[in-house]
């Protein structure tokens, strides 16, 4: 199976979750500056609701109207009553992607990708990485994307506070090592990999320097869970013009004729190399796509 991929410049800053049970939160996404929408079956879902928003998680996407958002789909898990007819609704979806939760191994991938088996090529799978158990199977979980759908994780640190016992404060200290080694395996299999919600909403400072702490680390975006947030995650994860002016003049340099064969040269009185280029050159292609967007 050919695995679905999205550009590597593709902007992915912000993902709003939404209860796919409420139409006029489905219908304001349609308008929102998010990078991607989550219509969420599972927690955001009371149990006696589950099948009602699943049917209407799929007419949201019949309706279609998101423009150049991708659209996901949070499914109940393959343990619960309702997983099974989620991924079997989802499989004929225009969804971009089904997001699958608590995942502790690759097992539990191996599980997802035989219950999506005859879904299109296109169908992205995504996973929450929000269990104890998952921390140690990081690797092994993110191995699974070479010969599957897997392609971006995004974190659960509520639900990883839960497990652990652990108190989720502003400095998220508990959890720093939980994230940097997600971000270390996503980025030795080629995944998109996005930090987990910030629970304080009202007070978007709060809210900023969790986001710049995400990109710190490496994160592609963040998971967000009300619309306030979307506006100040996207400029955290957008490059910045001092970013944008030092790659525009990383590629210059290195396209000047006497610097085409160097591996290494002096750009602003600081030593430059390749490697410096390639991430200069990435910077302002996403720079591009996000213009483009907006």
């Amino acid at each position: 199976m050919t695995r679905p991929q999205a550009s590597a410049e593709q902007p992915r800053r912000s993902a709003l979750y939404l209860p796919a049970s409420n139409p006029k939160a489905i219908a304001k996404t349609r308008t929102l500056p998010c990078d991607i929408v989550i219509l969420d079956l599972e927690d955001a879902v009371a149990p006696e609701m589950k099948e009602e928003a699943r049917r209407a998680a799929v007419a949201a996407l019949e309706e279609g109207g998101f423009g150049g958002r991708e659209v996901a789909i949070r499914v109940n898990g393959l343990d619960t009553p309702w997983g099974s007819d989620d991924l079997a609704a989802i499989a004929t979806s225009r969804a971009d992607a089904v997001l699958v939760p608590k995942v502790d191994g690759p097992s539990d991938i191996a599980r997802y990708e035989a219950a999506l088996r005859e879904a299109p090529s296109s169908l992205q799978l995504w996973a929450m990485i929000e269990t104890c158990a998952s921390v140690f199977a990081l690797e092994s979980i993110a191995a699974m994307a070479k010969t599957g759908r897997l392609s971006l994780w995004i974190m659960g640190t509520n639900d990883l506070a839960k497990e652990m016992r652990a108190q989720l404060t502003p400095e998220r200290t508990p959890f720093l090592p939980f994230l940097s080694m997600a971000v270390a395996a996503a980025r030795a299999h080629g995944l998109t990999v996005l930090d987990g919600v910030c629970n304080e909403f009202r007070d978007l400072d709060v809210f900023t320097a969790e986001a710049r702490q995400g990109l710190l680390f490496g994160f592609d975006g963040k998971s967000l869970i009300h619309p306030s947030q979307i506006e100040p995650c996207n400029a955290v994860f957008s490059p910045g013009e001092h970013e944008l002016a030092w790659a525009r003049g990383v590629i210059e340099a290195f396209a000047l004729p006497e610097n085409r064969q160097k591996g290494v040269i002096r750009v602003d009185g600081k030593m430059t190399e390749i490697l410096h280029l390639e991430q200069a050159r990435r910077l302002v292609a996403v720079a591009e796509q996000i213009a483009a967007r907006d």
